[in-house]
């Protein structure tokens, strides 16, 4: 029997019923002093919720760390994803999903995801698929994801794009865009280091390359 897949997850938490998928939790709150640790609190926004849904569907044992970074608002900061970067890689997990973008790039944030890199861990950020760049996602070494419309559940396409490595469907656990297509394409990943324990980044993109059902974006309308 194969182990368990460790996964990390840094969003808005979880909900109680999903404490089962949930090997550990920590919150990360940002004062007007100081970035606080504390125990995680039930997600009140949802997306997190969604997020683990995501994950859960794809078939393969998995846990989940779960990284805090949302509470009651939309908003974090470079401080924040940073230090839930760093904790997680200190969990032991074999891939990071980033299911949000931060307009700024900052050396914290930037040194956080190149010392999970080096760990090699996998980090997959949500990507727009349309607009300015967005950090996580455009730090080189990161999967950069964005919603495609062809796939279905199950399915992914090598994008190769200014904005996006790879494509996934788009909605997950009642919500869609762009972070619920990287929490569907972690999935897909988890799935596939939990079969090929071992597997390293360069047997993993192979896998993705080959596997994907589209290639290239996807061409909006018909051509005149």
């Amino acid at each position: 029997m194969k182990p368990e897949l460790l996964v990390g997850v840094v969003d808005s938490g979880h909900a109680p019923h999903q404490t089962a998928l949930v090997q550990a939790a920590r919150g990360f709150r940002l004062t007007p002093d100081a970035l606080l640790e504390e125990p995680a609190q039930a997600d009140r926004l949802g997306h997190g919720t969604a997020v683990l849904e995501a994950l859960a569907l794809q078939p393969g044992a998995i846990r989940c760390c779960v990284a805090q970074v949302f509470a009651e608002r939309w908003q974090t900061s470079p401080l924040q994803v940073a230090a839930a970067v760093h904790w997680l890689v200190e969990q032991g997990v074999a891939l990071i999903n980033l299911s949000l973008g931060l307009r700024h790039d900052r050396p914290l944030l930037r040194e956080a995801c190149e010392r999970a890199l080096d760990s090699g861990v996998v980090l997959c950020a949500a990507s727009p698929a349309q607009g300015e760049a967005v950090y996580p996602a455009s730090y080189p070494g990161v999967l950069r994801i964005t919603g495609d419309a062809r796939c279905t559940a199950g399915q992914w396409s090598w994008l190769d794009s200014p904005q996006a490595d790879f494509g996934a469907p788009v909605t997950a656990g009642g919500l869609a865009g762009a972070s619920l297509a990287c929490a569907n394409f972690s999935g897909l990943i988890a799935r596939h280091l939990h079969e090929h324990p071992g597997s390293d980044r360069a047997a993993l993109l192979e896998h993705l390359r080959r596997g994907a059902a589209f290639f290239g974006p996807e061409r909006r309308g018909r051509p005149a």
